[in-house]
């Protein structure tokens, strides 16, 4: 035998394997790879699938009732939109009932006991209460007689000459234009000065 004894020998090997260990990176690869492979034996793979499956079982579901979520959310904005702009006069007709109703009470007058004066009168608290709902909801009368032709605003259906105003200026308003908050509902029908 070589003269060695028993507790020497695998002393030496020891130490020669551990050189060897840190000299040759591939051998400690290949002591990782080993220490996976065990590992990995020692996995079950029909409960590391159950898991899987459970897993994607359960974001399917969630994912089914989030797009369930959303389409009811569809439909109720699409709901709320509708009835939006079917009752979206609503508050102006409510404003305009009590002018209705002094209407209907003037129609309903005693036409002797009546004078011209009463009725014009009732006609024009009639259009003051008017003017203040129309106003109150941001209708306005577009400024036409001496005011520059606008062609935005104003509609020239006549010209006309006259040495009191400027050329391009509104003479005359015709008829009444008027503005909701900042559009054009109706332009001013008006006579330009040439």
């Amino acid at each position: 035998m070589n003269g060695w004894k028993g507790s020497e020998k695998p002393q030496e090997v020891s130490t020669l394997s551990e050189e060897k260990l840190t000299q040759d990176p591939t051998a400690e690869e290949e002591q990782t790879e080993t220490t996976d492979q065990q590992k990995s034996a020692d996995v079950n793979w029909e409960q590391e699938a159950a898991h899987w499956k459970a897993q994607a079982e359960d974001h399917q579901s969630r994912m089914l009732r989030a797009m369930a979520d959303m389409e009811n959310l569809r439909r109720r904005v699409r709901k709320e939109q509708e009835d939006l702009s079917k009752y979206a006069s609503q508050k102006l007709v409510e404003e305009l009932l009590p002018i209705l109703d002094n209407f209907e009470r003037a129609l309903a007058a005693d036409k002797e006991s009546m004078t011209l004066e009463s009725l014009l009168t009732g006609v024009n608290m009639v259009y003051r209460q008017m003017v203040q709902v129309f106003d109150k909801e941001g209708l306005v009368a577009i400024a036409a007689k001496g005011q520059p032709f606008d062609p935005h605003v104003h509609q020239a259906v006549m010209q006309t000459q006259d040495p009191e105003f400027e050329s391009g200026v509104v003479v005359e308003e015709l008829q009444k234009g008027y503005m909701f908050k900042d559009r054009v509902v109706r332009p001013a029908m008006v006579k330009v000065n040439e």
